[in-house]
């Protein structure tokens, strides 16, 4: 009986301390983002590829919203949050669209993925440095897929459909980082995304969502 009350009192004082010591804040920055893995065959109902002729890369975007910074002891806390962030990468070669007779060998085909990230962060707090990590969940809002090409300078394709279809509604990733806390409520980051979840839509392809962010946030 001793030790459930004891129990209790330090369960209600952590409680007690965590609602009065409770921040929120904004934070928002760039993104950059791809996909690691058999890439290029997530497209493949949507784009013909040349085997070996494709090359991609990683595209720039932007997150913001919004967290709440739920203090557990004087240097431990706990951060969710909520964000829209884009993702998606880049192809580039020997690809043409299904349905148009078009050929391109040097054309582009650029994914623009819209997510709305909720991680769930532990953070430690050291006199002003900040280091976290947790798992983070993601719901792919919409996702485009941009297809351009020129020849002597002159833009011969430039078209955008609905990809949203091709890729897992949902991704779950490990997320982990630094930052530092100002004494005016302001703060700088950075962290990196390593998704775990296949985001081919049957998951059959094994290709992950990876990416980087650098923001800026303000507490409250």
């Amino acid at each position: 009986m001793k030790k459930f009350l004891l129990l209790l009192s330090v369960c209600i004082s952590t409680l007690s301390y965590a609602q009065s010591k409770t921040s929120f804040g904004v934070r928002g920055g760039i993104t950059s983002s791809g996909m690691r893995g058999d890439a290029v065959n997530n497209l493949n109902n949507l784009l013909n590829f040349s085997n070996g002729m494709i090359t991609t890369k990683d595209v720039m975007g932007f997150y913001g919203g919004v967290y709440a910074d739920i203090p557990v002891t004087n240097i431990i806390s706990v951060e969710p949050g909520l964000y829209y962030s884009q993702k998606g990468y880049e192809l580039k070669g020997a690809l043409n669209l299904k349905g148009l007779d078009f050929f391109g060998a040097n054309a582009i085909a650029k994914l623009q993925s819209q997510y709305i990230d909720m991680p769930l962060l532990l953070k430690a707090n050291m006199g002003g440095l900040q280091i976290f990590a947790g798992p983070q969940l993601s719901y792919l809002a919409h996702a485009d897929l941009k297809t351009t090409a020129g020849v002597l300078g002159f833009n011969i394709l430039n078209t955008k459909m609905d990809a949203t279809s091709q890729f897992n509604p949902w991704d779950i990733a490990a997320t982990a980082g630094i930052g530092y806390q100002f004494t005016n409520g302001m703060h700088i980051m950075a962290s990196y995304d390593y998704g775990l979840v296949k985001v081919d839509a049957n998951k059959n392809v094994n290709s992950y969502n990876r990416g980087a962010k650098i923001g800026i946030g303000f507490n409250f």
